[in-house]
């Protein structure tokens, strides 16, 4: 927006020198050239009053005069007889036939005759002004003055040059001055875009006031903030409404599954023991369901990070299941740098991340592959990545796949939140999840975690 602001300054500025300035120097070529005809004429009438005596009389005329003024001004001088020959001729010799000039023919009628024409030998354009010599009603001749427009020529250009710098100059300035406008003007735009990537991420706390702002910009701020409150405040509720909900659960969901299991051991037909066996299995997943739901509200709270170490949580969590990974045939392997690899994680959230994806990774990979638990060293961040040799996922179903009890199987048991869980965790602290395809098929899992930067509690 700052660009298209800046050019529409321009093109105004544009628009305005041009109306300005084109007719102001055709004004000034119109008149340069006026002002010269108008001085080459009265110096043409001064020159004839000086010769009308000798021609009236049929004596030869001094050449002196006209030989000073073309020494002087660089104007040619002629001056023909009534017949249109030259007694004088300041650039050749007396004695040529000019009747049939023009302006020659046309001042020995008595008339004035003033024009610009080129000259084809000289390469120039030529001024020339002619006056009838005459006293009463009776021409004896006539004066003839040309000049060469090269010096007005040259003193246009320099007017017209001086009229390009003088609109540079004002493009120059109407640049500086409207970039500093334009950005004045969306400098809030730029601030509410920001507000509005924040509010994007999950940041909703409002932004602060621009005081610069226009009014209606204002608004629109101040209603961008009262929505942040407003979906903040609502978020809250939600999660806390899901929290207490799924810790309200927990204590009926133990009870009625100690009943269920004290009526199994007190039952004697081998049908009811059936039915409630498939029942305490029910209110096993339902209790795996509130445990989850539990847990994704408290990771999705952003809570204060602390700083762990990755390579030793990886390691911690890789031998605590590998047990598991070669109960189902699975290869569980670490790759992991050497030293410390501190992140910023909210405290306990990157056990619940790797307990997650193990999970899942160890579940979906078939008897003889292998786990690959990986941490990369960072900058910025660093990564934990997850890679089975599962069936994998479409590019389709890992946009799918982060959604809450979405489930690529639903024949395996699983509350479809794990993965939500991991993503919720790995947001809070500041990073990202994010699903590809791991080398050789299967998937890959790669968590995004910021480097702890400057001193964090530990956990």
């Amino acid at each position: 927006m700052t660009r298209r602001l800046l050019a529409g300054y321009l093109l105004a500025a544009v628009v305005v020198l041009v109306a300005l300035e084109i007719p102001l120097g055709i004004f000034y070529q119109q008149r340069a050239t006026s002002s010269l005809e108008h001085d080459v004429e009265r110096d043409a009438t001064v020159l004839a009053g000086y010769y009308e005596e000798p021609l009236e009389q049929g004596a030869a005329p001094d050449p002196a005069p006209a030989r000073e003024y073309a020494r002087r001004t660089g104007v040619r001088v002629v001056v023909v007889d009534d017949a249109g020959t030259s007694l004088i001729d300041t650039a050749s010799p007396a004695g040529r036939d000019f009747a049939t000039r023009p302006e020659i023919a046309a001042a020995l009628r008595g008339s004035r005759a003033a024009g610009t024409r080129h000259s084809n030998t000289l390469g120039t354009d030529l001024l020339y002004v002619a006056v009838p010599v005459s006293s009463g009603a009776e021409v004896h001749g006539a004066v003839r003055l040309t000049m060469d427009k090269s010096q007005t020529n040259a003193l246009v250009r320099r007017y017209w040059y001086g009229l390009a710098g003088v609109a540079v100059v004002v493009l120059v300035a109407i640049t500086g001055i409207g970039w500093a406008l334009a950005r004045t003007v969306t400098r809030p735009l730029r601030r509410l875009d920001a507000a509005a990537a924040r509010f994007a991420t999950g940041d909703l706390s409002p932004s602060g006031h621009d005081a610069s702002a226009p009014a209606e910009i204002a608004m629109l701020g101040e209603t961008m903030n009262t929505m942040a409150r407003r979906l903040d405040r609502l978020l809250a509720e939600q999660r806390e409404f899901v929290a207490d909900a799924s810790h309200q659960l927990r204590t009926p969901l133990t009870a009625l599954r100690l009943r269920l299991e004290n009526l199994q051991s007190a039952a004697d037909d081998p049908r009811d023991q059936e039915e409630l066996g498939a029942a305490l299995e029910e209110t096993a997943r339902l209790g795996s369901l509130v445990e989850g739901l539990l847990r994704l509200a408290r990771a999705e709270e952003a809570g204060e990070t602390v700083a762990v170490d990755l390579a030793g949580l990886a390691a911690d969590r890789v031998d605590t299941w590998s047990a598991m990974a070669e109960a189902a045939g699975v290869r569980l392997e670490l790759d992991a740098p050497g030293g410390a690899v501190d992140a910023a994680a909210v405290a306990g959230g990157v056990e619940q991340i790797l307990d997650n994806l193990v999970d899942n990774a160890v579940g979906v990979s078939p008897a003889g592959t292998r786990v690959l638990v990986k941490v990369t060293r960072g900058g910025a961040t660093h990564r934990l990545t997850v890679e089975d040799q599962g069936p994998g996922l479409s590019d389709e179903l890992k946009e799918r796949a982060l959604d809450r009890f979405w489930r690529a199987d639903r024949s395996t048991p699983g509350t479809g939140l794990g993965l939500p869980i991991a993503a919720a965790l790995a947001r809070a602290a500041g990073g990202s999840l994010e699903l590809r395809d791991a080398p050789g098929g299967g998937l890959a899992v790669v968590v995004s975690l910021p480097a702890a930067q400057k001193p964090l509690p530990r956990p």
